[in-house]
């Protein structure tokens, strides 16, 4: 079995509680409060850019052109994500440049970017695989009846696009090339997990 695909398999309680965590079934049925989605949204802008700059770095440390390319490639696909959260951002009158980030963000984004920077790019691609193949996993399992009409359609699309999954499927590639299946890999891989729950509850708890 292919790292990543163990990595995966070995983590699917916790991407079972994210798919029926009520902020994601909030999401495919349509009935999270608009108040939520547009705090998730703020905060998951502020965690993109994150994000984007830890693959930047990744990128910067590859020792291969194949690593540099990739990297590179897939810091353009964060940066259309964040293009379609300045649309929400427009349309829900959300100003990003003041948004500030919680602790579950600020938890998640300090990991990855310390990763990033003091790690090997294979650990890299472990901590920040989580992400997408979650959000892939999460936008097909809710289209898989089609996709619904209502205010959260456009997420439901974007996360269950092919083209998202093979964005995936390049990060979970480079886990391939470049992570060996050692204790550090499977914690490091299991906490951005968690991570990834921790974010959706942050979400959850917003009363306003």
């Amino acid at each position: 079995m292919l790292i990543s695909e163990s990595l995966w398999q070995t983590n699917q309680d916790l991407a079972k509680e994210c798919l029926d965590h009520p902020f994601i079934q909030g999401i495919a049925d349509g009935s999270l409060a608009k108040a939520k989605f547009a705090y998730y949204i703020g905060q998951d802008a502020f965690f993109l850019m994150a994000f984007a700059r830890a693959y930047s770095i990744a990128a910067g440390k590859s020792e291969d052109l194949y690593g540099f390319e990739v990297f590179h490639a897939l810091a353009s696909g964060v940066l259309e994500e964040l293009r379609l959260h300045q649309r929400y951002a427009v349309s829900w009158g959300i100003d990003l440049q003041k948004v500030t980030s919680d602790t579950a963000t600020q938890r998640y984004t300090d990991f990855l970017l310390a990763t990033a920077w003091g790690q090997e790019i294979g650990l890299t691609a472990v901590v920040m695989a989580p992400c997408m193949r979650l959000y892939a996993y999460l936008g097909q399992e809710i289209a898989k009846s089609g996709i619904p009409n209502h205010t959260y359609s456009d997420w439901i699309r974007a996360y269950s696009n092919s083209e998202f999954g093979e964005l995936a499927d390049r990060l979970e590639d480079l886990i391939e090339r470049y992570a060996h299946p050692v204790p550090a890999v499977y914690s490091s891989y299991r906490y951005a997990m968690k991570c990834e729950r921790e974010f959706f509850q942050s979400a959850w708890e917003v009363e306003r």
